[in-house]
């Protein structure tokens, strides 16, 4: 009988552990990612990056450091064509998401691998096949290869501000909300559901979820990066955002859209909207179990935590459907009204113990 299988994008190295960092070289010397020549080109920021550079400038002596000035499209094509003028093996993204976002649209550009080693935790895009990119008109998602490796050092995770640890649990359980607006999807549209990918991305969400430890803790720390790891790889497996974008990511972008200057990170709005979801679809104590889970790690549950009102919420959920068209989620299924939303909410805040 034959053996069927099928071939996984994913990273050739994942290397997630207090003090990583101190054994970048090493990964980056792999013959499976770089070459002999040890030439490479790395981005990074020019705050924390400068002290990285210099921290780790002894160990690569092959390596050329471009300074990224932030997470724009025109960064990305200033970054890509500063590298065209050398010969690299290989390009590392050394810092945040938005240096990461703009190195592998850059790696993209050149036909170079590229080397993630992530300085926060503040989403799931570390190791998906996305780089999101601030462009003319707003924002924008461009596909690009997997990183060939991923690193990121629990030390240096724990010396970034708090907020960008609490982002990143945000975006972990929104996977969860995420997965049901799917099966929403398959059961009403017949839209299809990719098995792996749907388990990929729901159990990192779950370990995220029911871990006792705080943002602290090295063990919780682990959880929540391998689980923005697999959401990535969930991505590549799909083919698509699915596994992690559902109403949560379309009440997030519609905060962005609606109101850019004022808008939080994008953990603590995917966050609020996952939960806000996930009452929606009347599952009442899991949005409730999932507040409480939020409010633990310092992330907001109601939209006045992120300095908006309750009509401005109320505008946010309307519109967010127009950000994803095409996409069917709770908010789709639902199609309510201004009122109905009102109502909605006023439940949501009164069962969640505003």
């Amino acid at each position: 009988m034959p053996v069927l299988t099928r071939l996984i994008p994913s990273p050739v190295v994942v290397d997630i552990r207090p003090g990583a960092l101190n054994d970048l070289a090493g990964v980056l010397a792999d013959q499976r990612i770089c070459s002999s020549t040890g030439k490479l080109a790395i981005a990074i920021s020019g705050g924390s990056g400068a002290v990285l550079r210099k921290r780790l400038s002894p160990s690569l002596p092959g390596a050329e450091w471009f300074e990224v000035g932030g997470g724009t499209l025109d960064d990305a094509i200033k970054l890509a064509d500063a590298m065209k003028k050398g010969r690299y093996d290989a390009v590392v993204g050394l810092g945040g998401g938005k240096i990461i976002d703009c190195a592998k649209f850059a790696a993209a550009r050149v036909g170079l691998p590229l080397v993630a080693v992530a300085t926060n935790l503040s989403h799931d895009g570390l190791c998906s096949p996305v780089a999101t990119l601030d462009n003319d008109a707003g924002r924008g998602s461009y596909g690009v290869p997997n990183p060939i490796a991923v690193v990121i050092d629990l030390d240096v995770i724990r010396e970034a501000p708090v907020r960008f640890v609490r982002s990143g649990i945000g975006d972990a359980l929104s996977n969860i909300s995420a997965i049901r607006d799917w099966e929403l999807a398959a059961r009403e549209r017949g839209e299809d559901i990719d098995g792996l990918a749907a388990a990929m991305a729901r159990q990192a969400g779950e370990a995220v979820l029911r871990h006792p430890g705080g943002v602290g803790d090295d063990g919780f720390l682990q959880v929540l990066a391998e689980g923005l790891v697999l959401t990535g790889i969930a991505m590549s497996v799909s083919g698509d955002s699915r596994p992690a974008s559902g109403a949560c990511h379309e009440i997030n972008h519609a905060f962005d859209l609606l109101f850019p200057k004022r808008a939080a990170s994008h953990g603590e709005q995917c966050g609020l909207g996952a939960a806000f979801a996930m009452h929606l679809r009347g599952a009442r104590e899991e949005a409730a179990f999932m507040a409480e889970v939020l409010r633990r790690h310092g992330l907001p549950v109601l939209p006045e935590e992120i300095g908006f009102t309750v009509d401005e919420f109320v505008q946010v959920v309307e519109y967010a459907p127009q950000t994803r068209p095409g996409r069917y989620t709770i908010l789709e299924h639902l199609n309510l009204n201004t009122d109905q939303i009102k109502d909605a909410y006023a439940d949501y805040a009164k069962a969640i113990g505003s």
